[in-house]
Order: C-alpha cells, then sequence, then structure tokens
C-alpha cells in the first residue's frame, strides 16, 4: 500500500468499516502519535474538486472525476488518508459530495449524516464552495450547517473546530470583500440555531474557530492554483502546537482509541432521526439557477464588448460609457431570465438578483476608473485654468471660486454619463475628493503666493533697513536711535501699505491679515535689532576708530602736525569722550522712545572717574557697572551690559594709550628739533671770556677773513649733511649717520669747486642759477642720503592709531 494508504471508512450504505479502518491505523503507524496527531476532513457539493484539492494539498491520492466523461458521483461515502509530508501525523477525511443526483430527492440523510461526522471527529473542517456561492443558502451549506451545529451540541461536549471555508475560482473581487459576508452569514446561522440551557450565552468562538481562504480556478490557472495551495499546506506543519489550526486539543483521545470512538461517534450520529434537509426541489432550483447565473457571468466577461469598454477605459474617460455598458448588463439579465423561466420564482429571483450584483461588482472597478479619470481630468483642468487667470492678474479669490465652479460643473456633466441604468451607485464621495483636491491646490497655491508676498517684502527691508542702520551706528551721535526710529517707521509703513494692497484679493480673515501685516512690522523691528546687535559686537573697533580719526585729525580733517603748539589733554579727552558717546548709543536698543541715563552713568562712572580726586567720589557710580543689566531697561533691548562696558572701557583705553603716548613724544621731538640758540647765560659768558679775542680778530682783519672762510665752508657742510635733520631722532643716530656721509660730502664739495674755478666766466645771471642749482641738487641728494639711512622726515611724525 502507498504512503497515503487511501481507506474507505464508511461505505455508500453507511457501513463503517471496522476491519478497514484497523488496517489503516497499523499501516501509518497512527497508534504510535499518542495524541500528538491532528484529522481533517472536507465536505461540500458534489463535483466541486474536493479530492483534488486534498490530493494536491495534502499529497493524497483520493479518485477524482474525470471531466470528460460528464460530472457524476466520484467519491462515495468517507475515504481517510494519511498526509504526505506533515508532521505532526494528519490524518485527512474525504465526504461525498452533497446535492448529489444519484441518492435521489428524499435519500439525503448521509449528507447530513457525514457532515456532523466530519464535524464531530475532525480538527479541522474544510468547506469546499465556490466563490460565486457566498451569500447562497444552499450551495454554501447554510442549512446544512445550521443542522450540524445544533445536533452537535445536543450529542457531544464542547470542543473547538476550526472550520476553514476554502473558496474556489476566486474572482476579481477581493478576500477581504467577501470574508466579512461570510463570517456575518455563519454568525447568522449560529444565532439562529436554537441551544441548549448551559450553552445558551456560549459565543460561537467557544466551538469554533472560523478561517476563510481563496483559490484560483484549477482549470484556468493551474500554475496560481498549485502555488496558493502550498502556501495554504504550510499552516498545516505543527497544527496541534499552540495556536496551530488544530491547537484546542480538549477531548482529544490517543491515537490508539481513534477507531473505537470514530465509530462510536457515527453509530450515534446514524441513530439520530430528527435531522432533515430543505426539499430537494428547491436545492435543485438552487443549483440548476446557478448554474445558468454562472454561464451567462463567464459569458459576460468574455464578451467582446465588454473587453473593449475595459480596455478603452484603462487609457482614459470613454464618452457614452454609463449607455454602453447598461446595454451589455441588460442583455446578460435578459438571457438569465429567458432561460430561467420554469424554475421556482423565489430561487429564480434570488439568483438573479445575485449575478446582477456579481456583474455590477465586476464592472465596479471600471466604474470607479471612469470616474478616477474625469476627476483627475477635471483637477488638471482647474489648474490650468486657474494658472492663466493668476497670469492674467484676476484676483485670486475670485479666480479660484470661478474656475473651481467651472470644472465641478463639467465633473457633474462626465458623471451623469457614466451612470450605470441597473446600478445607483453614489458619485458624491468622488465629488466630495474632487472639491478637496481642488481645495488642496488652492490652499497650497496660497501658501505659496503670500510665501512669495511675504518673501518679496521682507527683501525691499532688508535694503532699505540693513545699509542705512549700519551706517547710522556707525556715526553715533545723539539723533541716532531718533533717525533710526524715523526710517524703522517710514519704511515699515511702506512695507506694510504695499503688503495689504497685495493682500486685498485674496480675501482673508481679519485675523490672518492682520498677522501677516504683524508679522511684517515685527521682521523689520527685527532687521534693525539684529543690525544693531552686530555693531555692538563690534563696538570696540568702532571706539577706536573715532578716538583714531579724531585724535589724528584737525577740525578740516587734516592730518595733525605736532608741531609742540597743541593741547594733548584736550585732544585726549576730546576723542575719548566722542568714543564714549559711541559706546553709550550702542548699548542698549532704543526703538521705543524711552529715555535712559547711560550716557551719565557711563561718563560718570568711566570719563569723570579717571582722576585721582574724582575716585572717591565716583565710587557709589562705578559700583553701578557691576551689574549685567542696566537700570530700567529690559534685558532683550541690552546689547552691551554694564559690565561689558566696563571692560570694553579699559581695554579701549590700553589700546589706545600708546598713540598718546607716540603724539606726546613726537611734540618733545619738534620742540628740541627748534631749539638751537644756547641758554643766556652762556651767551652772556662767552661775551665776557671772548672780549679778548674779539678785540685781537679787530686789530687784525686777516683773522676775519679766516674765519669767514671758515664759516662758509661751515655752511656748506651743514646744509650738504643736513646736520639739524640727523640729529632729529636722537645723537647717536646722527652721529653714526653723519660718519657714514661725512668724508663723502667733503669730496663731493672740493670737486664742485674744482669745476668752478676750471669753467669760463659767465654772467652774473647764469652764476647765480648754476649756484641755486646746484644748492638743490645738493640737498636733494642729502634728503636722499637721510631716507636711506632711516631717518624719517623733519616736520611730521607718524602715529599708530591701530594700538
Amino acid at each position: 500500500m502507498d504512503a497515503a494508504c487511501s481507506t474507505q471508512l464508511i461505505d455508500g450504505d453507511g457501513v463503517f468499516n471496522v476491519s478497514g479502518v484497523d488496517h489503516f491505523i497499523k499501516e501509518v503507524k497512527l497508534e504510535e502519535c499518542g495524541l500528538s496527531y491532528a484529522v481533517v476532513s472536507i465536505m461540500g457539493p458534489q463535483s466541486s474538486g474536493k479530492s483534488t484539492l486534498l490530493n494536491h494539498l495534502f499529497g493524497t491520492n483520493f479518485r477524482e472525476m474525470d471531466a470528460f466523461r460528464g460530472r457524476s458521483q466520484t467519491t462515495k461515502g468517507i475515504w481517510i488518508a494519511r498526509c504526505a509530508g506533515i508532521e505532526p501525523c494528519t490524518v485527512v477525511m474525504d465526504l461525498e459530495g452533497t446535492d448529489g443526483r444519484e441518492r435521489g430527492e428524499d435519500d439525503t440523510a448521509f449528507e447530513k449524516q457525514s457532515a456532523l461526522f466530519a464535524l464531530a471527529v475532525s480538527d479541522i473542517v474544510l468547506i469546499n464552495m465556490w466563490c460565486h456561492d457566498i451569500g447562497r443558502e444552499q450551495a454554501a451549506n447554510k442549512p446544512l450547517l445550521k443542522t450540524v451545529f445544533q445536533v452537535m451540541m445536543r450529542l457531544f461536549s464542547p470542543r473547538k473546530t476550526t472550520l476553514m471555508f476554502v473558496i474556489r475560482d476566486k474572482t476579481r473581487t477581493p478576500l477581504e470583500n467577501l470574508e466579512p459576508v461570510l463570517r456575518e452569514d455563519i454568525q447568522k446561522i449560529w444565532d439562529s440555531v436554537p441551544k441548549p440551557q448551559a450553552h445558551k450565552e456560549t459565543p460561537l468562538s467557544d466551538f469554533f474557530n472560523v478561517e476563510v481562504v481563496a483559490l484560483s480556478s484549477y482549470e484556468e490557472k493551474e500554475e496560481q492554483f498549485k502555488e496558493q495551495v502550498y502556501n495554504l499546506r504550510q499552516r498545516f506543519f505543527q497544527s496541534v502546537a499552540p495556536g496551530g489550526l488544530a491547537g484546542d486539543r480538549r477531548g482529544v483521545v490517543p491515537a490508539n482509541a481513534f477507531a473505537f470512538s470514530a465509530k462510536q461517534m457515527w453509530q450515534v450520529i446514524k441513530d439520530n432521526k430528527d435531522l432533515d434537509l430543505p426539499a430537494h426541489k428547491v436545492m435543485v432550483a438552487t443549483v440548476r439557477c446557478e448554474e445558468i447565473a454562472n454561464e451567462k457571468f463567464s459569458s459576460f466577461i468574455a464578451n467582446e464588448n465588454w473587453r473593449e469598454l475595459e480596455e478603452a477605459v484603462q487609457s482614459g474617460p470613454v464618452s457614452g460609457f454609463g449607455r454602453k455598458l447598461s446595454s451589455i448588463l441588460q442583455s446578460s439579465l435578459s438571457e438569465y431570465d429567458t432561460e430561467a423561466t420554469y424554475f421556482e420564482e423565489s430561487v429564480r429571483s434570488s439568483k438573479r438578483q445575485q449575478l446582477q450584483e456579481k456583474l455590477l461588482q465586476l464592472v465596479q472597478p471600471t466604474f470607479q476608473d471612469v470616474l478616477g479619470h474625469l476627476r483627475s481630468g477635471a483637477l488638471e483642468n482647474f489648474k490650468n485654468a486657474f494658472e492663466k487667470a493668476l497670469n492674467a492678474g484676476e484676483g485670486f479669490s475670485s479666480s479660484a471660486k470661478s474656475c473651481a465652479q467651472s470644472c465641478i460643473s463639467k465633473f457633474d456633466k462626465g458623471c451623469e454619463e457614466a451612470v450605470i441604468e441597473q446600478a445607483n451607485w453614489d458619485t458624491s464621495k468622488t465629488r466630495e475628493k474632487l472639491e478637496r483636491d481642488i481645495e488642496a491646490h488652492i490652499s497650497s497655491v496660497r501658501t505659496a503666493k503670500l510665501a512669495e508676498l511675504t518673501t518679496l517684502y521682507e527683501s525691499k527691508l532688508n535694503v532699505a533697513l540693513s545699509g542705512p542702520v549700519e551706517a547710522l551706528l556707525d556715526g553715533a551721535n545723539d539723533e541716532t536711535w531718533p533717525a533710526i526710529r524715523k526710517l524703522l517707521r517710514r519704511e515699515g509703513e511702506l512695507a506694510v501699505y504695499g503688503l495689504s494692497d497685495a493682500l486685498s484679493g485674496f480675501e482673508m480673515d481679519e485675523e490672518t491679515r492682520s498677522k501677516m501685516l504683524g508679522d511684517l512690522e515685527n521682521y523689520a523691528r527685527g532687521i534693525v535689532e539684529t543690525k544693531a546687535k552686530e555693531e555692538a559686537g563690534r563696538a570696540l573697533m568702532r571706539m577706536k576708530d573715532r578716538f583714531a580719526t579724531i585724535f589724528s585729525h584737525d577740525s578740516d580733517s587734516m592730518p595733525r602736525v605736532w608741531t609742540g603748539k597743541e593741547d594733548i589733554r584736550a585732544i585726549t579727552k576730546m576723542a575719548r569722550s566722542a568714543s564714549l558717546k559711541l559706546l553709550s548709543v550702542m548699548a542698549i536698543i532704543r526703538l521705543d522712545d524711552e529715555l535712559d541715563n547711560i550716557e551719565k552713568t557711563l561718563t560718570l562712572s568711566l570719563f569723570n572717574s579717571t582722576g585721582n580726586n574724582a575716585t572717591s567720589k565716583s565710587i557709589s557710580t562705578i559700583d553701578s557697572l557691576a551689574s549685567s543689566t542696566w537700570e530700567q531697561v529690559a534685558p532683550e533691548k541690552t546689547l552691551i551690559t554694564p559690565v561689558q562696558c566696563k571692560s570694553l572701557w579699559r581695554q579701549f583705553k590700553n589700546e589706545t594709550e600708546y598713540t598718546v603716548t607716540q603724539a606726546i613724544s613726537a611734540q618733545e621731538a619738534n620742540r628740541r628739533n627748534n631749539n638751537w640758540l644756547p641758554p643766556p647765560w652762556a651767551i652772556l659768558a662767552l661775551v665776557v671770556l671772548g672780549f679778548n679775542e674779539f678785540m685781537t680778530l679787530l686789530r687784525n682783519p686777516l683773522w676775519l677773513l679766516v674765519l669767514f672762510v671758515g664759516y662758509l665752508i661751515s655752511k656748506a657742510l651743514w646744509v650738504q649733511l643736513n646736520i639739524s635733520g640727523e640729529f632729529r631722532n636722537g645723537a647717536l643716530p646722527g652721529l653714526l649717520s653723519l660718519s657714514t656721509k661725512f668724508i663723502p660730502t667733503v669730496m663731493n664739495l672740493l670737486k664742485k669747486l674744482a669745476e668752478e674755478g676750471q669753467a669760463p666766466p659767465t654772467n652774473s645771471n647764469q652764476s647765480m642759477n648754476s649756484t641755486a642749482q646746484s644748492e638743490v641738487t645738493t640737498n636733494g641728494e642729502s634728503s636722499s642720503s637721510s631716507s636711506s639711512s632711516g631717518s624719517p622726515p623733519a616736520k611730521n611724525v607718524p602715529i599708530d592709531t591701530s594700538a
């Protein structure tokens, strides 16, 4: 015997095959499994592919129907086999199909008994049903399940069985749409079943776990069918584990008692005579009408007109879609009415309604595609029309309203042409979605336009405020902040007026409008505050620049030459006062025109307290700078705290002290260079002590001539060597420079005298011009020599203002 060991458990007459079951248990070694085994059974209409499903799902070898011989009964009674390759050991039972013509109209007891037996014995019951049977009373085994539920509760103790509804030949309708309908039908059956007192409130979940799976058509989509069956097969591995398909093991008998237990259950079921099923006539009408409906459904799917219409919809909207599709649907329904005329009216009407619902379910996705095309087309048309209206200069709100109304009107007209006569489908949801999409686009464009306007006016404010504010703060004085306030007020009002005028076409609520204008005003104020903070960060540099400008230049902005007549102390005080003024201006933000005493505090603390006499008087004032906030000034308006002002002033004085010292040194050097006469007492001593020598010169004129010649030579050397210029930088540098220039200068002077003596005589003017030119040349050479030796100019001493 093969591994599956297919054996007939109960024959077609209801006789339990004891010997065959015993032989089966020995062959598959079921007795060795203990409690680790599961029983799976399948029931459903005759010729619905139950055996085919089991053979593919579990690797069994149940006999299958030969389709070429026509539909007939294949499985008689109940057959049992072991699943191949599934652990733990799984036994599967193949039940005889229901609604078989071989048993006739009245002999339906075996069908009820076998179904009840399957539910009683099995852990998992597969209910094979066609996809188009969902919603049917008979084909979906509803009456049979109702009877089984009632009798099972009366005959056996509660045991949780898994009911797996296998939907065959699944259509395009998604499983998530079919499953709720099927579950609702099962729940209704359970609620309608009369229950014993002990189970009045027992929910369905205490007896059954309901599972729903769907499989494609084996004949039309064999590969897909096999793939889905393979995936379903994986769920039966370890099915007895907690959470598995057969996880509820309450009341499970040991494997060695399976045959005895099954025999006793079958005997109890067979002895019960109260079971009954609907009349066979109704069942035949149900089956036949269902077959006709399925044929018309298949014919509709293959209809060339429908397929062309469906393909056309994929590429875009189709004119007259509703009229064309309504005609095709009506043709299929009319053919059904003709063929099902002689069957029971209630069944015929029910199946017609089901056929119409299936057809509408089939075409509804295409109808939704048409609506989608209409919606997307209307939305695109709105976007284009709206953009053109805005570019033409029309108002935003008026353009949006007119374009939206026009596009929605066209959409409504398109929906009227797409409506199907047989369906009462509502297009309002698609219309609402179109309205939401249009509103979302309007909102996005409004946001973008408002952002552009805001950015535009913010850019204008940046240009209008940044440069002027920086220039005003650079020349800080008493009028700086009033000028900044005036500038801010003027430019802010211009920007707010411009934005307000631009917003008039948006029909905004007053609150939003006011908020945008207020934000723009705050932005303008923020520009000034930011620029003030930047300039405050450069306060020390600005103070030094101002000090250097005032200290090193006179009132005519000409560079100062320290000749010795200037009052350096007064100039220094004036320059520091101007720098302190700049520091007080930059200390806080003064956009609210509030009075403060910062300049007075800084003057008393830093400027007037520098003298020795003022030290004791300003102790209390100096202490006022030992704080991180200014009195009566909000912290957010503070740019430079009192402590920082004190530190900046100390650093400022240290870095400008060298400039003052340089000026003083230059002034003293200039005084020394301009004072060559000896003191009066020295002149008096020379007159008294040199009287005899003077008289000697008067008595001998030759000495006067010698002295005169000596004077000329000395004067020439004085001019040539530029002795006064050389000694301006000190005695030692002057001596070193003269020592290097003395001999070349003497030689050059003698050479010129020799050339003058050898030259022919000329008129007096030429002689004077030659002498003047010689002196100029000599002075130039002397100056060049002085520059090459590193000596500075005689008049102006450079002052380092950068500290």
